[in-house]
């Protein structure tokens, strides 16, 4: 049984920092492709950031890309999405994903990721 659980949300000025943590706990870490989704208030969740299980390929959304880092720590057991120059607009409920067929791939798509926690919040306020 793969668990992910989140950590590092809440409430931020509009151009500050956060970092959002997932740890995963019941399998190897290194064999999985993880990502961040993100749900805002009244929309479809939707693809943040992903990374390859190796950490050499990332991938993001047009409208974090630069803003946003994706990164992990195999020793850990963890992935990272530092999330800086934050807006309105990122509020939502963030989602850390995984799974472990993707291999080098990083997928957008809600339906390839077998694994999710269970969601934490960012409120940016301006």
């Amino acid at each position: 049984q793969v668990q992910l659980i989140e950590s590092g949300g809440g409430l931020v000025m509009a151009g500050g920092s956060l970092r959002l943590s997932c740890t995963v706990s019941g399998r190897t870490f290194s064999n999985l492709a993880m990502a961040w989704f993100r749900r805002a208030p009244g929309k479809e969740r939707e693809f943040v950031a992903g990374i390859s299980w190796s950490g050499g390929s990332e991938f993001y959304a047009d409208s974090v890309k630069d803003r946003f880092t994706i990164s992990r720590d195999n020793a850990k057991k963890t992935a990272y999405l530092q999330m800086d120059s934050l807006k309105s607009e990122d509020t939502a409920v963030y989602y850390c994903a995984a799974d472990y067929r993707l291999n080098q791939r990083i997928s957008r798509s809600q339906g390839e990721y077998d694994y999710w926690g269970q969601g934490t919040q960012v409120t940016v306020a301006s």
